[in-house]
């Protein structure tokens, strides 16, 4: 079964015991292609100029066990609506929060950069979650969804539609939209 993300966990307990199941072996899974994708984003955010400090304000939605969150050597905070996902990053640097992509618990303008790694294509109302994305981020945006989604077409008209894309990258499995705020 694949990454299922920002479905209602609450009215599916089939999807929330699967998340109970995988929690434990989350990074074991996922590390490697994670670590990947940031490493490309980390490089592409240079060349656009965009310097991360310890003082630069990041958010990632849908951010499992927090292996982007710790990534960043930043001032950065994640959110993912498991609870187990979440419980893996006990001890760890990061501040992560339970929470859905279409109801994020910051006010406007919180963020320098949000990032959303593999999330998108899952998320329960993709344009109210982009919107949400979008609210909270003040600049830059680095979102990446499954290429291979049925919903892969839709997803990129919203973030066309939503934010001003500089450009998108295709990655194995991914399209990574680079974006501003519009």
């Amino acid at each position: 079964m694949k990454w299922l993300g920002f479905i209602n966990l609450k009215n599916n307990p089939h999807i929330m015991s699967y998340y109970d199941d995988i929690a434990k072996g989350y990074d074991e899974l996922y590390r490697e292609e994670q670590l990947k994708k940031l490493n490309l984003i980390r490089e592409k955010l240079k060349e656009f100029g965009i310097d991360i400090t310890r003082d630069t304000k990041l958010l990632d939605v849908g951010c499992g066990t927090g292996i982007s969150t710790d990534f960043w050597n930043c001032d950065a905070a994640g959110i993912d609506p498991s609870e187990c996902l979440l419980d893996q990053n006990k001890g760890k640097k990061s501040r992560l929060i339970k929470a859905y992509a279409e109801d994020i618990p910051f006010p406007d303008n919180s963020f320098d950069i949000v990032i959303s790694i593999t999330s998108i294509q899952n998320f329960c109302d993709i344009e109210k979650g982009l919107q949400e994305i979008k609210r909270v981020g003040r600049n830059y945006f680095a979102l990446s969804f499954l290429k291979n989604s049925e919903k892969a077409g839709m997803i990129k008209e919203l973030i066309e539609k939503i934010f001003d894309v500089k450009e998108i990258v295709e990655e194995e499995k991914d399209l990574i939209v680079f974006a501003l705020k519009k």
